[in-house]
């Protein structure tokens, strides 16, 4: 399995293991939940709370997609035949919020996110990973207001939040929130070539790009692991990125890991920064924690929020529109993806934790979607 993790590989994983791991940090997870119980995430996954069945644990999952993105941020690896997180010695706090079978009585997805970024706030969390997003057109102003008041409220106590930018771009290109609200990265899919997928969404809300093709996750469903893709696992591998460089710069806060990845980026080969569908850049950890590039910056300052209001953004850079053509990184490599209409995933193996080789084509797909709900 760990051979099917190619972005490891392209990040040069196993250098930045030598420095950070992601130790002391501990990220949240926005979602429907992380198994506890999953053998690639023994003893990392903290008590959370259920914001979609008050009293219910967060430590249970429905349809295994919160217990995917964890197991990308910090899965153990299970000796080689698991999923293997970016950064393995981080901690999950599972916030479940994505109500995947209609259980909430009186609150709304967008509702549930903003509670959950509060509770993360006020926790010993540091990133809050969010591969979750509604549609604009389904939140109201006052969601809106209520969102951006807790991510406001997380940034002041330097937490760094991550949300997926969503897997319409190819059919509407329809922004969504957490990742419209102004201070959150918003993270799109590149594939092994470095392009953004066709399915990835763009937008000035596009903070950073990472890896989101071909990544394997383990199947509820069939049990197993599946081939998957989407800007969900972006985010997530995006989260285990930062949670590398923060355990290198425990001091720092979460804009300045933010200036840090938006700085060192892979750039697009077009130059122009922000790029509609890269928006900074590739993430690239290992040009962070490795080469030390990028300069923190001022603690109290949201760098996304810093660029759109300043007529000097930081980091500076040529702001315009992009030729999606040409919107590849020209370096620091750290991110690959693919594309698709929600978070699909195709089973690579079909019997319990077995690796067995199946050629690409043999397998059909399934979604792993949540409807607008997660991407």
């Amino acid at each position: 399995m760990r051979d099917r993790q190619w972005y490891l590989d392209r990040m040069q994983a196993e250098r930045m293991w030598e420095v950070s791991t992601g130790k002391g940090v501990t990220v949240a997870v926005l979602d429907g939940g992380v198994d506890s119980s999953a053998r690639e995430l023994t003893g990392k996954v903290l008590e959370g709370k259920n914001f979609v069945v008050p009293g219910k644990s967060a430590e249970e999952d429905e349809d295994g997609h919160g217990t995917a993105m964890a197991m990308l941020i910090s899965g153990n690896g299970a000796g080689g035949q698991g999923i293997q997180g970016l950064a393995p010695s981080a901690k999950i706090l599972p916030l479940t919020v994505v109500d995947s079978h209609k259980k909430a009585k009186s609150t709304t997805l967008v509702e549930r996110i903003a509670s959950a970024i509060r509770y993360a706030a006020d926790s010993e969390a540091k990133v809050i990973n969010m591969s979750v997003g509604e549609a604009e057109y389904d939140v109201g102003q006052r969601e809106q207001r209520e969102l951006q008041s807790a991510v406001d409220y997380a940034i002041d106590r330097g937490k760094l939040l991550m949300a997926s930018a969503g897997n319409s771009g190819d059919k509407g290109n329809v922004l969504e929130y957490p990742a419209g609200s102004a201070g959150v990265a918003g993270i799109s899919a590149v594939n092994q070539s470095l392009t953004a997928t066709k399915y990835s969404n763009t937008g000035p809300q596009v903070a950073l790009a990472a890896p989101g093709e071909d990544i394997p996750i383990r199947c509820k469903e069939e049990g197993g692991y599946c081939r998957s893709g989407g800007t969900s696992q972006a985010t997530a591998i995006a989260s285990g990125a930062a949670a590398l460089i923060w355990s290198k710069h425990p001091g720092w806060t979460g804009n300045q890991v933010l200036r840090v990845m938006m700085e060192s980026a892979g750039r697009p080969k077009s130059g122009k920064v922000p790029s509609p569908s890269l928006g900074y850049g590739t993430t690239c950890a290992r040009c962070a924690v490795l080469d030390n590039k990028g300069t923190p910056g001022p603690a109290d300052v949201n760098p996304l929020v810093e660029a759109k209001t300043s007529a000097s953004p930081s980091p500076s850079a040529s702001a315009g529109a992009t030729d999606l053509k040409k919107d590849a990184p020209s370096g620091g490599l750290a991110a690959d993806s693919s594309r698709e209409e929600g978070s699909n995933a195709a089973p690579w193996i079909v019997a319990g934790l077995l690796v067995v080789g199946l050629a690409a084509g043999a397998a059909g797909f399934h979604a792993l979607r949540r409807k607008s709900q997660v991407r």
